[in-house]
């Protein structure tokens, strides 16, 4: 769930707290992207469904593009991070048919706001069969690692946040740019979806889009497009 990364910027820190309205309840500001968000206590499940992002176990998409293959898939399980439960989502990516990556994400929705919050993932890279490195690993409370959120619950136009606050790690933000998308794929033509935006000061000149439809989740990334749902429990 990340952007490469190719270069480090210093990334200045002004914290301003703030209340936003509808979308993220209480959080703090790093310059104009949200990177810190305060939660009730026990607000937090690792079960729920969001507008755009689903987490319930055997929940499955599958997207390709350009002779590569990603597949998602909301597993059974659970991993305790930062104090929290979270759902572990894997990610595992093919190109020409071998594999080349597979992270395990953590995620955890919130009952109140259904805005689903990002701890960190466990990432293998593979190379001729065999990995190579942990590059992109992070999880929130190590190292200085904070928790981001990956989809709010209330989609609004040109809402900044981060997904990811590990620093040198991983630093992905995003920007919500369109809630009225059509996206064309082979699982189906797709109304009203969500346009993402997403940059990281780790890699100064790289702009990425992914679109997201509702009641689906993510149906487009670059070049890969939704090909198969499979829907779960």
């Amino acid at each position: 769930m990340r952007m490469r990364k190719v270069l480090w910027l210093a990334l200045p820190l002004i914290v301003i707290a703030v209340v936003a309205a509808g979308v993220l309840g209480a959080c703090v500001k790093s310059g104009d992207w949200t990177s810190a968000f305060m939660l009730e206590p026990d607000e937090l499940v690792s079960t729920g469904r969001n507008p755009y992002f689903v987490l319930e176990p055997g929940y499955t998409l599958v997207l390709e593009g350009e002779g590569a293959q990603l597949t998602i898939t909301v597993l059974n399980e659970t991993k305790k991070v930062d104090g929290v439960v979270t759902r572990v989502v894997e990610e595992r990516e093919t190109k020409g048919g071998k594999l080349t990556e597979v992270a395990r994400n953590y995620f955890a929705i919130s009952k109140r706001t259904n805005d689903v919050f990002y701890f960190g993932e466990d990432v293998d890279m593979y190379k001729d069969g065999k990995v190579v490195n942990h590059e992109g690993s992070w999880l929130s409370g190590v190292n200085g690692s904070k928790f981001g959120l990956m989809m709010p619950g209330r989609a609004l136009i040109q809402s900044r946040y981060y997904q990811e606050v590990a620093p040198n790690i991983a630093m992905d933000r995003a920007t919500i740019v369109s809630v009225t998308e059509t996206v064309k794929t082979p699982a189906g033509v797709f109304a009203n979806c969500l346009k993402v935006e997403e940059t990281s000061p780790l890699s100064r000149f790289s702009t990425e889009y992914k679109y997201y439809a509702p009641g689906i989740g993510m149906v487009s990334d670059g070049t890969m497009k939704l090909v198969k749902v499979v829907k779960g429990r």
